[in-house]
């Protein structure tokens, strides 16, 4: 069984939890997250920290408490500090821009790629072959990172497309005659 739910969440000051009977919403500098709260996970605040149990001994509870331990520490971290994402495009030509909140692929096909970024995410690019996702929600950053890099994921023989910087691309080597 996962320990996630022993540890409590700290919550920096300027960040602002609200407990309802089936939600919970974190208010801080960056913004506003709210998620609905199963019924078997118990939450109790006090002085700035946040415990989570299990309102019964069985295994969905437990299990449940300790996701929302930690879809709860993702929101604090966001709204008090954010989460960003660095995708890298390797290949000839394969560039970047962001025009507002679309951003405008060149990534080798006879047609440019654009992307629209949902609300709550912004991008920059601070090279043509890089750019930079951020947002205060954790689960929607990564939807957009892996959105944009279905347009072009990197190949196994050369490695070309569009990568999560530090990801590691399994190579293989060319036929040989």
């Amino acid at each position: 069984m996962s320990r996630v739910a022993n540890n409590p969440v700290e919550v920096p000051s300027g960040v602002e939890v609200t407990l309802g009977e089936t939600e919970i919403s974190v208010k801080g500098a960056k913004g506003t997250l709210a998620m609905s709260v199963n019924g078997q996970v118990e939450i109790v605040h006090n002085d700035n920290v946040l415990t989570f149990s299990a309102r019964s001994t069985d295994k969905f509870a437990k299990a449940m408490s300790g996701t929302t331990r930690s879809l709860v520490n993702n929101m604090v971290t966001g709204v008090s500090q954010g989460f960003e994402k660095k995708l890298d495009l390797v290949g000839v030509g394969y560039r970047a821009q962001v025009q507002g909140s679309k951003i405008n692929l060149t990534l080798g096909f006879s047609h440019p790629v654009v992307y629209e970024l949902p609300a709550g995410v912004t991008a920059e690019t601070p090279s043509q072959t890089e750019v930079l996702i951020k947002s205060v929600d954790k689960q929607k950053l990564g939807q957009v990172a892996a959105e944009i890099r279905a347009f072009r994921p990197p190949e196994p023989y050369k490695g070309k497309g569009v990568r999560i910087s530090g990801e590691y691309i399994r190579r293989k080597e060319a036929k040989k005659k």
